[in-house]
């Protein structure tokens, strides 16, 4: 079973940036259909965005334009770049892959459509 191992979160001021990285442990990430979501407390977990195996991208609203997913295969990583971030965003952010065959051009958001989690990572903005 593949394993997904986060990194990069940490205490970012509003407007700030981070990025984060999801390995995976086998395989290169192009194998998959690869999500970020995120789960702030007291709130359910939710969808950021993902990358199908073909590398089609797809953004939850509260996110366009502000963050961006990119993978390098060398690397078996998952990259989430997040710019100006809110302090909405806080929250822990998971990586997740989708094992199972499926459609390349629909936008998974649940976190039901998704096999293997990472451990998470901690983002705090503050305001």
């Amino acid at each position: 079973q593949v394993q997904l191992v986060e990194s990069g979160g940490g205490l970012v001021q509003a407007g700030g940036s981070l990025r984060l990285s999801c390995t995976t442990s086998e395989r290169t990430v192009s194998s998959y259909y690869m999500g970020w979501f995120r789960q702030a407390p007291g709130k359910e977990r939710e969808s950021v965005g993902a990358i199908s195996r073909s590398g089609r991208l797809y953004y939850a609203d509260s996110v366009k334009g502000r963050f961006s997913i990119s993978r390098d295969n060398a690397e078996k990583t998952v990259y989430l770049q997040m710019n100006s971030l809110k302090p909405e965003d806080t929250a822990v952010y998971y990586c997740a892959a989708r094992i199972r065959s499926g459609s390349q051009v629909y936008y998974y958001t649940m976190t039901y459509d998704y096999d293997t989690w990472g451990q998470g990572t901690q983002v705090t903005v503050s305001s």
